[in-house]
């Protein structure tokens, strides 16, 4: 099991800032106030407000400040305050030396995925796969109090409805992924994840079905399916087909690479681009049980 940074304390500084797309001080105020209502103090990163094309800064601004964010032990926790694109133009070459020595919570999710990957594959450590504050105003109360409860040292456990697509059985693994389109860009770079023996978590947005089955494809192809201990299937959300239909929906696209599989598999998970984006933890140890009537993740 990866480490896992220490629990928010009330009267904690948090960072916001944003590693991807531009976004303003007044988008972050509903988030600010949920935040300081927790007791933690907030801290405005140099790149929010910041306008370089589509991006919060350019790539040199938006790693100074991350690595600000890495480096001050002040900050207890790290917020990326929206995804878009753009993480990855800013990653290489982070200087991680004093987050090992104080290690912090990094929180994001969607073009997040790029340092969840990193953080975890790379220096052992978990990382939270969560609502972020541009989401805020539309976000469930189930899914800000996901966050909250991680943040503060509360693991959640989760108990969904079954799907007609689902895999019965049992699975504990490290759970891993995010992004599918992230997942698939990765694919042969240093960030690349080791699925053996993982719970794979698939989320995605705004895709192509075609898309969706080419990167299905990838994962079968270079073996990532193979050797899951389980699969968390959560939102695809907005997915778009093109004139001459491709003929079904994500989740049978999924259902149809992993079919072969013999390990539990459950859809329509609460966590991707949707309102009830509840809180997971990359690099957490989870138990999966799909039965015909729920499925339990703890």
């Amino acid at each position: 099991m990866l480490l896992r940074p220490p629990a928010l304390q009330q009267g904690d500084s948090i960072y916001l800032l944003s590693t991807a797309r531009k976004i303003s001080l007044e988008e972050l105020q509903p988030a600010i106030q949920t935040f300081e209502t927790w007791g933690l103090k907030v801290v405005i990163g140099k790149t929010i407000g910041k306008e370089f094309r589509q991006f919060a800064g350019d790539d040199a601004e938006r790693k100074e400040d991350f690595q600000f964010a890495l480096n001050d032990t002040s900050i207890k926790a790290i917020i990326c305050a929206r995804g878009g694109y753009g993480t990855v133009r800013m990653m290489d070459d982070l200087n991680y030396d004093e987050f090992m020595k104080h290690p912090k919570w990094v929180v994001g999710f969607s073009d997040v995925t790029f340092l969840h990957t990193d953080i975890s594959n790379n220096l052992g450590i978990q990382t939270l796969h969560a609502v972020m504050p541009f989401s805020f105003l539309k976000a469930t109360p189930e899914a800000i109090e996901t966050l909250r409860k991680e943040l503060f040292g509360i693991k959640n456990e989760f108990e969904i409805a079954p799907h007609e697509l689902n895999h019965i059985g049992n699975a504990e693994g490290i759970l891993i992924g995010g992004n599918l389109s992230i997942l698939y860009s990765i694919t042969g770079t240093k960030s690349g994840i080791n699925t053996s023996g993982k719970i794979l978590f698939l989320e995605d947005l705004d895709e192509y079905l075609y898309h969706i089955d080419r990167m299905m494809m990838n994962l079968k192809r270079s073996g990532k399916l193979n050797d899951l201990a389980g699969l968390v299937v959560g939102s695809f959300t907005e997915m778009k087909d093109n004139k001459v239909a491709f003929g079904c929906t994500a989740y049978d696209i999924i259902a149809e690479h992993v079919a072969e599989f013999k390990y539990p598999v459950c859809y329509n998970f609460p966590a991707g681009h949707i309102e009830d984006n509840r809180a997971l933890v990359i690099g957490r140890k989870y138990s999966m049980q799909v039965k015909p009537d729920s499925v339990k993740l703890f």
